[in-house]
């Protein structure tokens, strides 16, 4: 299957990279929908790579925000609205008309804007410890608004420590995140975490009514069971589904069960 990463130049005005699996528009031509892919705040689409090696025979769109890896890093345009209508135009770009998305954290509240603004282009939608409101300051807040640049690897690596993990994560996926968080200057690092910050919470705003899966850890001491409930309250049909032994970065300690309830939520769309 082809696979590579394309540098993209959206509508939107600025460029991103994204990594493309399988021939995309050709699978829209015969019904199929890709999958695609939303990282997190902070992260890159790399954080997905051990997930993308567990679905080997799916075909993967998986995009730099705005801001992010390989993405412009423009110091304005950070709220969730614009994030998510790049991701509208990438889609267009590709040819993609529809897609299975599924989105990490903070990324899954990019998709629950893209599924409330574009139902059109969501077949469904996979929400993996994602938020039902950023509205606030988070924790970090203050520690973030001292940030300078450079950013430091010192500093990337004590803000790991602001999410506990419960399962042993390969010491290189853990650098590649240092890598992805240096390359972010300290005025983006703050610009688009405002953005999410500032955002009224899509299911508040609008309807998602596409099949959705909820992934959470029960451990994440960052978004709040209750809050994860209410969310799935909020979008009629929605699985809401623990993992007992996790906390907040799902993705990261068990991407393998994550594809597993991704293959067995989409259907036949995703091989293994």
């Amino acid at each position: 299957m082809e696979s590579g990463v394309r540098t993209v130049r959206l509508r939107t005005g600025v460029t991103v990279q994204c990594f493309v699996r399988g021939r995309v528009g050709k699978m829209n031509d015969e019904g199929g929908a890709p999958l695609l892919l939303l990282h997190a705040w902070g992260e890159s689409w790399r954080s997905f790579t051990r997930l993308i090696a567990a679905l080997p025979s799916a075909t993967i769109v998986a995009p730099d925000l705005r801001g992010h890896g390989g993405a412009d890093k423009p110091g304005s345009g950070y709220s969730l609205v614009e994030v998510s209508e790049d991701v509208t135009a990438l889609s267009e770009h590709l040819c993609v008309r529809r897609a299975h998305v599924l989105g990490s954290s903070s990324g899954g509240y990019v998709a629950q804007q893209l599924a409330v603004l574009h139902p059109e282009l969501v077949q469904s939608l996979m929400l993996v410890g994602a938020p039902l409101s950023l509205e606030g300051k988070p924790p970090f807040g203050d520690e973030l608004e001292q940030l300078r640049d450079p950013v430091t690897e010192a500093w990337v690596r004590r803000s790991l420590s602001w999410y506990q993990l419960l399962h042993t994560v390969p010491p290189d996926y853990i650098e590649d995140r240092v890598q992805d968080g240096m390359s972010i200057p300290a005025d983006v690092w703050r610009a688009s975490l405002r953005g999410l910050c500032e955002a009224a919470p899509p299911t508040q705003e609008g309807r998602i009514s596409v099949p959705t899966l909820i992934i959470r850890g029960a451990h994440d001491h960052l978004v709040p069971r209750s809050h994860q409930e209410a969310l799935a309250q909020r979008i009629p049909g929605a699985v809401l589904r623990t993992y007992e032994d996790t906390g907040h970065l799902v993705l990261w300690e068990c991407p393998e069960r994550v594809a597993e309830d991704v293959r067995d939520f989409v259907g036949l769309s995703i091989r293994k």
